[in-house]
């Protein structure tokens, strides 16, 4: 008996290693010395050097949650691993550092590498994205763990900012004003709530004729990442908090950066919401205050900024490539009030 016959396909998995080597190699394009060969190559090595004088590494772990069901069932591979970054690199992002490199790991029951090498040119495709190498990562083949066609997905991320930088943030004080960068969609929360809502093919028809284009192209639409924007303006001493809107949405992840004493106050009708927040919640149908606690509603990254430093915050923002918006404001909060609030919400 041999490990193939067990289900394991040694020589397929080389075989996808060396599919892959191109994209691999297309994010380090730009690294300037930064990747180094090791020895036996088990592991990757990236060299920092010597332009920071003490830099602290940051980094994060993350997946893309069920839209990886929605992407295996209409068959779309291409995207889910700019997802995959996304919510990595985005995450790193809200200390300011810069990310360096990325690694992934990818865990099937058989290997298909005309699927899965689909699945790493999107994460490359990520990586160039964010400015980071994709410097190494693991496919896993395990029989019997997964049903014939399912993939599963994983994601670290390791960035870079001075100790300086990192410490000296201004706080957060009343009259600072709320920024924010817009999402794509849905980007990579509330998925099992989507896919119960879009559960029929009926439902999806609809939405699919609502929105003008098939319901797939909006569902699977990749997460946004927003690396040159950030970098543009993260050293500006006037930004006091910094926030990517994830799971549990605004009022979720705002209030990792709000002080006891404010409250952070959102004007909805200061931006505009992608068509397909307002499909889910009247095909679900979902109350507002839930969607707001599910979904990012149109704003994918925020930043707390001085009243006096916001116009130029935004200028740098908009020179960046972004089309950022004044969504709220920070106010004093009222005794048992929440830190952040939706207005009319």
């Amino acid at each position: 008996m041999t490990y193939r016959d067990a289900g394991v396909d040694v020589n397929l998995g080389e075989g996808f290693v060396q599919a892959i080597a191109r994209d691999i190699k297309s994010t380090h394009v730009n690294q300037s010395g930064r990747i180094l060969k090791g020895a036996a190559d088990f592991a990757g090595l990236f060299r920092l050097g010597g332009e920071y004088e003490d830099p602290v590494l940051v980094s994060g772990a993350d997946g893309v949650g069920t839209k990886l069901l929605l992407a295996q069932e209409f068959g779309r591979h291409d995207s889910i691993g700019v997802d995959l970054v996304a919510m990595c690199v985005n995450d790193i992002l809200t200390t300011g550092a810069e990310p360096l490199f990325f690694l992934d790991y990818i865990a099937t029951g058989k290997i298909n590498q005309h699927v899965l090498k689909a699945v790493v040119s999107g994460i490359a495709r990520g990586c160039r994205e964010a400015g980071c190498a994709l410097l190494g990562g693991e496919t896993a083949e395990m029989p019997n763990m997964y049903e014939p066609g399912v993939y599963d997905l994983a994601g670290f991320a390791v960035g870079v900012i001075e100790r300086e930088n990192l410490d000296n943030r201004t706080p957060v004080k009343t009259g600072d004003a709320i920024l924010a960068l817009s999402s794509s969609g849905i980007h990579s929360n509330g998925y099992s709530l989507v896919r119960k809502i879009f559960e029929s093919n009926e439902t999806r028809d609809v939405a699919g004729q609502r929105l003008g284009v098939p319901i797939e192209d909006v569902l699977l639409e990749p997460t946004r990442i927003y690396t040159k924007g950030v970098l543009s303006v993260r050293r500006d001493e006037g930004i006091s908090g910094i926030a990517h809107i994830t799971g549990g949405g605004i009022p979720g992840n705002v209030n990792r950066v709000m002080p006891d004493e404010l409250q952070a106050k959102f004007y909805p009708e200061k931006w505009v919401m992608p068509e397909i927040f307002s499909l889910i919640q009247e095909f679900g149908p979902v109350d507002s205050a839930e969607m707001y606690h599910i979904f990012n509603m149109g704003l994918g990254f925020v930043f707390l900024v001085r009243s006096e430093r916001a116009e130029s915050v935004l200028e740098c923002l908009k020179t960046a490539g972004e089309r950022p918006t004044v969504v709220g404001e920070v106010v004093r909060k009222s005794k048992g009030g929440h830190p952040v609030v939706i207005e009319g919400i």
